[in-house]
């Protein structure tokens, strides 16, 4: 049997080699993830860099691709390619890199729960990355949004009419939803047009409600860009209700949250 002195000797040397090696690991280790978090950086560095540069686009043209978008990926993310894939074409990056797919979980208000349109939703992202938000100093991007919520709730949708329909309507129904929201609005146009949701027309409706507002929102920036935009959404919910809200809650709820009002001195 090895004497107590020789055994901890043997130990130490062994536990060296071992905590050697284990450091030499994780140094390599650190090496490799410190190589791809600086190549990471790289790649990701345009995107660092915001708001994003926008260079004016043809409306008309820009509703044309959201159309045809919307049949592959529906309303807020044919939107979002309208602007973003014409945009990686004349600036480059960050929109050739931007994962505007992504973004298909706009569909059917959110998944199919009805929630705000995609379209206006994609519109506001679109709106956002190139103006910034109010908390990032710029408030037109805040309020082109509001805008493009307001502008949505109050016109007769659809109101772009495509070079190439996909389907042949001779005079499509237009309806006022008063509301931003999916069910809301393609709820009033099913009532008033008779079509169920999965019909052809029902779904060639929605793409061209995704057109005009993609239409909507180049005409914004494009004002813009020349410093001709001004303000036009005069609704506020948390000014009018003390809440946040939609446009219009009152037409299918009756029990509607009655929050304190502010004081005028608040």
């Amino acid at each position: 049997m090895e004497k107590p002195d020789k055994i901890c000797h043997s130990l130490s040397r062994r536990q060296m080699m071992i905590g050697t090696a284990g450091v030499l690991a994780a140094g390599t280790a650190l090496t490799q993830l410190g190589g791809m978090l600086k190549s990471a950086q790289a790649k990701g560095s345009t995107n660092e860099k915001w708001p994003w540069p926008y260079e004016k686009l043809d409306p008309v043209k820009t509703a044309e691709i959201c159309y045809e978008e919307w049949y592959r990926v529906f309303c807020g993310c044919a939107v979002i390619n309208s602007v973003f894939s014409q945009l990686g074409e004349k600036v480059g990056e960050p929109y050739t890199s931007f994962p505007s797919d992504a973004f298909v979980f706009l569909e059917g208000g959110m998944v199919g729960w009805g929630t705000v349109c995609g379209s206006p939703a994609g519109a506001n992202i679109v709106a956002n990355l190139i103006i910034g938000p109010r908390i990032a100093g710029s408030p037109e991007g805040h309020q082109i949004a509001n805008d493009i919520m307001q502008w949505y709730s109050e016109a007769k949708m659809p109101i772009f009419k495509p070079a190439k329909p996909r389907i042949a309507i001779d005079k499509i129904v237009t309806t006022t939803s008063d509301s931003p929201l999916c069910h809301v609005s393609v709820g009033k146009w099913m009532e008033a047009s008779g079509h169920p949701l999965k019909s052809a027309e029902r779904k060639d409706r929605c793409a061209r409600v995704a057109a005009s507002t993609a239409y909507r929102v180049v005409e914004l920036l494009n004002d813009w860009k020349d410093g001709k935009y001004e303000p036009t959404a005069t609704f506020s919910a948390v000014k009018e209700h003390g809440i946040t809200g939609q446009y219009n809650c009152g037409e299918c709820h009756n029990d509607v949250p009655s929050p304190p009002m502010p004081s005028e001195k608040s």
